[in-house]
């Protein structure tokens, strides 16, 4: 039996009697029964930020954000990859400082709640979690500038409990190219096809999310292990640079890997991308003129910014979390349904209508059945994919560290 808070404990038991997730979802019985079964696994969230707010606590409910603890319960989330992230812009010993800086807050917010979280480093132990009733909590690395370069300083972060690195951000770093910009290396350096080797070693996953084409297809052929990606969604569906194309889901998923299916509504929906386009040079504007307006007040910069942000969101189409469904179920047709999970980027991004935070996943559940999946496939999806592809990570790297 899961132990909980009082708090999550009324929340569930609310929902039990309403027959609710979230804020009015319908799942049904079925639904439910096959959900709560499931170790359901996200590979992206960007809630190790909001663990730096001081309003923020993660084990109560909160009314901004998409993830914390009681939400989490009522999500059925059973293991949550916490995202440590900066900008791609930042290079040298910081990047190392603020990482560990980030690392230890998840460590620290696992120690404040150990009814409820606890570091996991395997696949075993996001097993060992669920059969305790606690939330596994895990952590993925979100751009390879945060290695400074230095093979011993991913051992360290590997040691500390890393469990995948995504190459690059939104930049290059100096040994791989990202999607984000053009060319530079031609995919990866020698040096970038060493930290792909070294993962292998550490029992680390790499994570091809956010790289360039050529980055992805020369780690593909350097890495003895699986790979993931970690929050992307179809380029088929969506021709948006940070999505997978379908010979590259197929490749991923001929090697034993997973595209963790990401619900960024601006990867889900090609019309959404496209007014985003149309109003860019505009909004790029507006924010230009602001700062310089208000060039010796950061404050109100950052107000009057948010203002302009809400103005030209509002002027951009809805997209529904049904969305996400629609990319599942392309990649599954793609790839197979072993090579398919979930990646969200709750906290990092803007959801779809309808997946406004972690308490609405049973949906996704209730979608797969409605669409006729068989229910030990949903349970692969939900998390089985990815957990299996850990093991495997794990697997090569004992193969290449005989004692």
């Amino acid at each position: 039996m899961r132990r909980a808070t009082p708090a999550v404990v009324l929340s569930a038991l609310l929902g039990a009697v309403l027959g609710l997730s979230g804020a009015g979802d319908e799942i049904s019985p079925r639904a439910r029964r096959v959900h709560a079964r499931a170790i359901v696994v996200d590979t992206h969230d960007d809630t190790t930020q909001n663990l730096f707010d001081k309003e923020f606590d993660i084990g109560r409910r909160n009314t901004k954000g998409h993830v914390d603890i009681p939400r989490m319960r009522e999500g059925g989330m059973d293991a949550i990859f916490f995202s440590i992230y900066m900008s791609a812009s930042l290079s040298g010993p910081q990047v190392v400082k603020r990482s560990l800086q980030q690392i230890d807050a998840v460590h620290e917010a696992a120690r404040k709640y150990p009814n409820d979280l606890v570091i996991a480093t395997s696949a075993a132990a996001v097993r060992r979690a669920h059969k305790q009733g606690k939330i596994a909590a895990l952590l993925g690395m979100e751009g390879g500038h945060m290695i400074d370069d230095d093979l011993g300083v991913l051992r360290q972060y590997a040691a500390l409990g890393i469990r995948y690195l995504t190459l690059t951000h939104s930049r290059h770093t100096n040994w791989a190219d990202s999607s984000g910009e053009a060319p530079k290396h031609n995919g990866l350096t020698d040096f970038g096809k060493d930290v792909v080797r070294e993962l292998n070693h550490l029992g680390v996953m790499v994570d091809i999310s956010h790289v360039a084409d050529k980055t992805f297809w020369d780690a593909l052929e350097v890495s003895r292990a699986p790979m993931i990606a970690s929050h992307s969604s179809c380029f088929a569906l969506n021709g948006h640079p940070r999505n997978m194309k379908d010979e590259m889901i197929r490749a991923l998923a001929k090697k034993g890997g997973v595209i963790q299916i990401t619900y960024v509504d601006s990867f889900l929906s090609k019309e959404l991308r496209a007014a985003e386009d149309g109003i860019e040079a505009e909004r790029s504007a507006r924010m230009q003129e602001i700062a310089g307006q208000f060039p010796n007040d950061p404050g109100r910069q950052r107000e009057e910014r948010r203002k302009v942000a809400q103005e030209f969101r509002a002027r951009l189409p809805k997209v529904s979390w049904e969305k996400i469904i629609e990319h599942i179920d392309h990649a599954v047709k793609i790839g197979g349904v072993d090579h398919v999970g979930l990646g969200s980027d709750f906290d990092g991004a803007t959801m779809p209508e309808g997946m406004e935070d972690v308490s609405h996943l049973p949906k996704i559940t209730h979608a797969l059945l409605k669409k006729g999946y068989a229910e030990k496939d949903i349970e692969k999806i939900l998390g089985g994919n990815l957990l299996r592809v850990m093991a495997q990570v794990e697997r090569v790297s004992r193969e290449l560290n005989p004692r």
